[in-house]
């Protein structure tokens, strides 16, 4: 069990026997009455996400979920198949369960799969990867370093923002929360 006070995003609780993820939370004070905290939480069978207010004080059930250490394999084109790095056994998610995940995987990358009861959940991947750029306008006369930003396509099908003096071919590492250049390779 954990107080609503204690939630963290990214946790798992247990609500009217359904799993779901916190999106986000917000303590509030309010003036006579008692404290509340408003939560976003995402269903993880449905994906849907809905806003609860508890009580300060309040009690929800965390579940017990187990990461696990995986690596990305390949994509048949309805699920993406990962191996676990301690025991060798593949474990598939489908593209819904992957989501947006799926701009920054590459053969062989490194990552973190929760399982609750033997049933994987989510992905976490690493904070940055190294993608290659394979299309992206070419500069003009006038480009600095500090100049704006251009379009860009990564060879994962990512859509980002890059200076002006990155070009086709280059490998650039991406933010894997916003999907943001960070730096060249």
């Amino acid at each position: 069990m954990v107080d609503v006070n204690n939630l963290k995003k990214g946790m798992i609780v247990i609500v009217d026997g359904h799993l779901y993820s916190v999106v986000d939370y917000d303590h509030l004070k309010m003036g006579r009455g008692g404290a509340v905290v408003r939560t976003k939480l995402k269903a993880l069978d449905t994906d849907l996400i809905k806003e609860v207010t508890f009580r300060a004080g309040e009690r929800l059930e965390e579940a017990e979920v187990e990461w696990k250490h995986a690596q990305y394999l390949y994509n048949d084109g309805l699920n993406y198949y990962f191996m676990l790095i301690d025991n060798y056994e593949q474990i598939n998610l489908s593209e819904e369960e992957i989501g947006d995940n799926k701009y920054y995987l590459l053969d062989n990358l490194e990552v973190d799969i929760s399982m609750y009861k033997g049933r994987p959940l989510s992905l976490r991947l690493p904070t940055t990867v190294s993608l290659k750029v394979i299309e992206t306008p070419p500069n003009f006369k006038g480009d600095t370093v500090s100049a704006g930003l251009k379009p860009a396509t990564l060879e994962t099908g990512l859509k980002t923002k890059v200076p002006m003096f990155i070009k086709e071919g280059d490998i650039i590492k991406v933010d894997t929360r916003d999907g943001s250049y960070v730096a060249r390779v």
